[in-house]
């Protein structure tokens, strides 16, 4: 019948009384089952939010940027929130220059995914994570 149908006879169940197969394309089966375990080993990239103001203090902004590169270095996306309260709206390079200073700290590891936007009373960019550190990190972890 197999022979017939152009497919394979494949035995499922070898050890029952009598023995259990099945007419199937086993190439495609197998296909199926490897498309389906790879489908299952995806990870999903979340993101990651962090605020700042305008006028931060250089060790609450290295506090922040070692969160940031924590997110990237875990392969998670970062939002960059720049908030203005006030009358800082009035001054947005302000939030501009802190801006270019965190993607300068963090471009070794990251790059940026949305360029620095003004939103209302917000300043918002996106960094995301370098493939090339990726691979370095996985290179890193065989090794030691």
């Amino acid at each position: 019948m197999s022979e017939e149908k152009g497919v394979d006879l494949v035995e499922i169940a070898p050890n029952a009384n009598p023995p259990v197969c099945r007419l199937m394309d086993y190439g495609k089966y197998k296909y199926e089952l490897k498309k389906q375990a790879n489908a299952k080993r995806q990870k999903t990239q979340t993101i990651k939010e962090l605020k700042f103001r305008p006028n931060i203090g250089d060790h609450d902004l290295d506090v922040k940027i070692g969160r940031i590169r924590e997110f990237l270095e875990d392969d998670n996306k970062t939002k960059i929130r720049i908030f203005f309260r006030g009358r800082e709206i009035v001054h947005p390079e302000l939030g501009r220059v802190l801006a270019n200073r965190i993607i300068e700290r963090v471009a070794d590891i990251g790059g940026i995914d949305m360029p620095p936007k003004l939103e209302g009373k917000n300043l918002i960019m996106v960094i995301s994570p370098k493939k090339s550190a990726q691979a370095g990190r996985e290179n890193a972890k065989t090794e030691g």
